[in-house]
């Protein structure tokens, strides 16, 4: 059977990921597009690729293979004309002219990473060893423009910190001004933060890492910003940091630095323009009672130097410039992808389960450029517009005025498994459901025992019309005999900011409810479909919580769980996504108390399956172990599985393909399907 082999096909292709193209970049002029992409499905390297948009060739610029790598390019920098990229490949800083194809070092005296090109392509920047380093585009002048004082490793200049680059969709941490004299650098000083330690248990000659994680509760890392000139000018930006802890982004464009900041309860944004003596000043303000919430690719500004930001009305999340909404009632805004002149690219839904693209311009209001089921994403520059659609078909579509569309061909490897989701409305909040059933199943084959495969947590949706690899997985397990049903609950992403904020303080109630009647509600459309005596749950990360939630609390409706990586006491989690929900410990202990798996251990009735990497530094192996630990304290049975030098998503091969035949036997076991 071709199901056979669909965890083996999962593994070699990194979840159907390898063969993409990806991080597409016009040029300026918009003639040529830069992207990533491998060689085949399969191919971990990816090379550096360019897309003439008159002829449609394509033409490959950097192979990192005959550059002597076994490792692909990750992520490259431009200068403003798009000519010039730069990238960190091996430990060594290269430099690339796309129009004529070569391709050299440049000599650098740290190991690079983090490397931005500035726009004028004079000079290269990278970080190192908690520096952030400037080094001349023909490999003179490496020199640090900011480092630590010696011996102080907790203290970085140019990186995010984590909560940053985990919660909050900034990634970066320094930028670059238009004419490339002068960064504007985030320090960041983790010293104060809590700091764990990962040990791998099956190498005890080896050192224990030690890891700054910001606890919900405790001490954040000590964020500041500051002005660094190549000319070495040092100016420090002034806020008042005590009651805006969070650098939420920041940016430089034509009209100077500026940042968003945000306080502690998240309750407030303030925008700020930044002047060149470091002083600061609101261009804007947001609040909420419960907290703010924060849109990737917002605040930034238009050619013209209008604010481009969001805002919460009614039941809307609605786009604003200067201030005023500019979309309609019932178009959800997901992201702002950029600005060209006056015009503004954005992602927003009409329908949860779809992600559409589209414009703004004064003068022409909203347009929408995309079409179809689907998750439509895109950019634009310099009139070429690449319009990239995950669905079951997905593609990346090259649109130019007055040219015919071209693609970016992916080499990704068609599943062996075809999803075939049926899109459920239930009840009456109508939650958002895919059914999945047995390729073949007939109504006469009588009930299937049930396995909930849900996330339904606010970080991501899993019912869209995306054709995501998780579906290929819940297509699986219904190829093995069970009825699969994917339930998004509230709090789950794209349905306004009332369906967000219902679970505000109880991050476990309103989802597991949601779950239920998500089951019933099925069985009630399909009478002889379910076997409601059989019903199991599985799910990674929140939704590993979640499966171990319904066995712990309603074992009169679920009747074995698999609970991956699960966050079984919130305390332990970070404090920028934690606080957001839950508020802060010291204020509100009784939200974390409802949503801590371990006082609830000696509930358990069920078969119950945990697994946990033992190097996963999002949900640390403590979450786990000590409700494993209080598990058998009440003498209750459960297996655990441990997966060694595995993150907080398992990449290795074996694992990841003998990790879902494991789960399957378990849940044969525990369900008699």
């Amino acid at each position: 059977m071709a199901t056979d082999s669909f965890p083996q096909q999962l593994a070699r292709t990194r979840r159907f990921t390898l063969g993409v193209p990806v991080q597409p970049e016009p040029s300026a002029d918009g003639a040529t597009v830069l992207f990533l992409r491998g060689w085949t499905g399969t191919d971990p390297l990816s090379c550096l690729w360019a897309l003439d948009t008159a002829t449609g060739a394509e033409r490959l610029v950097v192979d990192p293979a005959k550059l002597g790598s076994a490792t692909g390019i990750a992520s490259y920098s431009t200068d403003a004309t798009g000519s010039l990229v730069a990238f960190a490949l091996n430990g060594a800083l290269w430099l690339t002219d796309t129009a004529g194809g070569g391709v050299r070092p440049v000599p650098s005296a740290r190991e690079p990473q983090e490397v931005r090109l500035d726009p004028t392509g004079r000079t290269i920047a990278y970080v190192s060893g908690g520096a952030l380093r400037v080094v001349g585009a023909d490999g003179t002048d490496d020199r640090a423009l900011a480092e630590p004082e010696a011996g102080s490793c907790d203290v970085t200049y140019g990186l995010a910190e984590y909560v940053a680059a985990g919660e909050m969709d900034r990634d970066r941490g320094y930028w670059w001004s238009p004419d490339g004299t002068a960064l504007l650098v985030a320090r960041v000083d983790e010293r104060s933060v809590t700091r764990w330690f990962l040990a791998d248990p099956t190498d005890p000659q080896q050192q224990p890492r030690a890891i700054r994680y910001p606890l919900a509760g405790t001490a954040n890392a000590d964020v500041s910003l500051w002005l660094l000139g190549l000319d070495g000018r040092r100016t420090e930006v002034h806020w008042d940091r005590t009651a805006f802890e969070y650098l939420t982004a920041a940016g430089w464009d034509g009209h100077g630095p500026y940042a968003a900041v945000q306080s502690r309860d998240q309750r407030t944004v303030r925008t700020l323009a930044i002047e060149p003596d470091g002083a600061t000043r609101v261009l804007a303000e947001r609040t909420d009672p419960h907290w703010v919430e924060l849109v990737p690719g917002l605040p930034v500004r238009t050619a013209g130097g209008a604010l481009v930001d969001t805002a919460d009305d009614g039941d809307t999340r609605q786009l604003t410039v200067d201030g005023k909404p500019v979309t309609p009632d019932g178009l959800q805004l997901r992201a702002v992808l950029g600005t060209e002149g006056e015009q503004v690219l954005f992602t927003a839904s009409e329908e949860p389960t779809e992600t559409h693209l589209w414009t703004y311009e004064p003068g022409f209001g909203v347009r929408k450029l995309s079409d179809g089921p689907g998750l439509h994403d895109g950019v634009a520059r310099g009139g070429t517009l690449v319009l990239t659609t995950r669905s079951p078909d997905g593609r990346s579509t090259v649109l130019r005025e007055g040219r015919p569309a071209l693609s970016l061909v992916s080499h990704a490897e068609p599943p062996v498994v075809t999803a075939r989701p049926e899109l459920l409305r239930l009840g009456p909040q109508e939650l958002r459901a895919n059914l999945f059933l047995p390729t073949g199943h007939r109504p006469a084959d009588g009930p299937l025992p049930v396995l909930l495969d849900p996330y339904a947590g606010p970080a991501m949706q899993k019912v869209t019309t995306g054709g995501a690899w998780h579906e290929q997985v819940s297509q699986w397990f219904a190829d093995q005999g069970f009825a699969v049903l994917v339930v998004d609950g509230r709090g789950t992403p794209g349905r306004g900011p009332k369906w967000d904020k219902t679970i505000w303080g109880d991050k476990a109630g309103p989802a597991l409810e949601d779950q239920i009647e998500g089951l019933h509600e099925t069985a009630r459309l399909r009478p002889g479909l379910l076997d409601l005596d059989r019903v199991g749950i599985r799910g990674w990360s929140y939704g590993g919580f979640l499966a171990a939630l319904a066995v712990l609390r309603r074992p009169d409706v679920f009747h074995a769980a698999s609970a991956g990586a699960a966050p079984t006491d919130h305390r332990m989690y970070d404090t920028h996504w934690q606080e957001r929900f839950l508020g802060h410990p010291d204020e509100h202990p009784e939200h974390y108390d409802s949503c801590d798996l371990t006082t609830e251990a000696p509930k358990l009735r069920r078969p119950l399956l945990l697994i946990q990497g033992l190097a996963d530094d999002n949900v640390f192996p403590a979450h786990t172990l000590r409700l494993s630990h209080a598990l058998l304290a009440a003498g209750r049975l459960h297996e655990v599985l441990p997966l060694r030098a595995t993150g907080h998503r398992p990449t290795d091969e074996a694992v990841v393909e003998n990790l879902l035949r494991h789960e399957l036997d378990f849940l044969r076991r525990s369900l008699a399907a």
